[in-house]
């Protein structure tokens, strides 16, 4: 039987995670003087009121290499920045200053970037940011969260705040439910148990996988289906051990990440398994191997690139078999 720790979505309390990412900044900055906002003309900070921090929000226009130097020189410095711009342009465009500048020197810039994923699926695949996971795991003393609503967002960036070195944050666009209370707090590093179970296990990372993966467990125990999920909010460094006890107390993993399916979470966990050597079937939903064309709404892309309730279903009831 299984325990619901975090039960369904709470709509009424959607909330963009870049805005609550905002305002806990402005705190941060009223508080301690180490903190500075390194801003890439954004527009997320427009009509801020910085109080105390005024000083240290610094726009730098759309430079991101740039924006990323001037961050490892702050934080070489002393200062702890916060480097906003979008995902993609983390991830590509600012990709060789991320790699030598900070993760190379350990030091401690926050990342953080907004429109994850499909999430400026208006703007067409220029900025699908589908690669950043991939590419942010795989750099040596990188930290990387993404939170899955609003409350989390919260939680993650004030404990990412005081963290050694280099920390990637990976925000979506727009609102999005908050998950139902009752789950137990956020740790870095430790999978977020939202549901327990013993047949399959769902581990998902981002707002609308997660969402997806705790709606389709709720669906699938209609049917005598007993699923647990896992909420991977911290990508790197991963909670191995809960992986390990997926594998080995349940028939399956089913990965859910708004990703391509190379070089994410689903590889990720696939990693840990392959090591452990057990023998554990790993099915992962996520983008496949070519470029999301098109444009759209952010659901509408999701669902037409197979990051739905369906594509879950259809992986678990094929492990069940």
């Amino acid at each position: 039987m299984s325990v619901v720790t975090a039960g369904p979505t709470v709509p009424d309390e959607a909330r963009a995670a870049r805005e609550v990412y905002r305002d806990v900044l402005v705190e941060l900055l009223g508080e301690d003087e180490r903190y500075v906002c390194l801003d890439s003309d954004t527009g997320l900070f427009s009509a801020t009121s910085w109080g105390e921090g005024a000083r240290r929000y610094l726009n730098l226009g759309i430079a991101e290499q740039n924006l990323m130097g001037v961050a490892a020189g702050l934080a070489r410095s002393g200062r702890i920045p916060f480097v906003n711009t979008m995902a993609t342009f983390a991830a590509t465009r600012a990709l060789e200053a991320v790699k030598l500048d900070i993760a190379w020197n350990d030091l401690p810039v926050r990342i953080v970037a907004t429109h994850g994923g499909l999430s400026a699926g208006h703007l067409g695949s220029t900025h699908h940011a589908l690669e950043d996971l991939a590419v942010m795991r795989m750099l040596p003393n990188m930290t990387v969260l993404v939170p899955a609503d609003g409350p989390a967002t919260e939680s993650l960036v004030r404990a990412a705040a005081e963290l050694p070195g280099p920390v990637y944050l990976r925000l979506g666009r727009g609102a999005t439910p908050s998950l139902a209370p009752g789950a137990e707090p956020l740790r870095i590093g430790i999978a977020q148990t939202l549901r327990l179970g013993s047949d399959v296990t769902l581990i998902a990372t981002g707002p609308h996988p997660v969402l997806t993966a705790v709606e389709t467990a709720e669906e699938l125990a209609r049917d005598g289906i007993d699923v647990a999920v896992l909420n991977m909010h911290t990508v790197k460094p991963l909670d191995r051990e809960a992986i390990v006890a997926a594998a080995t107390g349940t028939r399956g993993i089913v990965t859910v990440e708004e990703h391509w399916a190379a070089g994410g979470l689903g590889s990720a966990v696939a990693e840990v398994v392959a090591d452990l050597g057990a023998a554990c079937p790993v099915r992962r939903v996520a983008v496949a191997d070519r470029f999301a064309a098109g444009t759209g709404g952010h659901r509408h892309l999701l669902a037409r690139n197979g990051i739905s309730g369906a594509t879950v279903t259809e992986h678990v009831r094929r492990l069940l078999a």
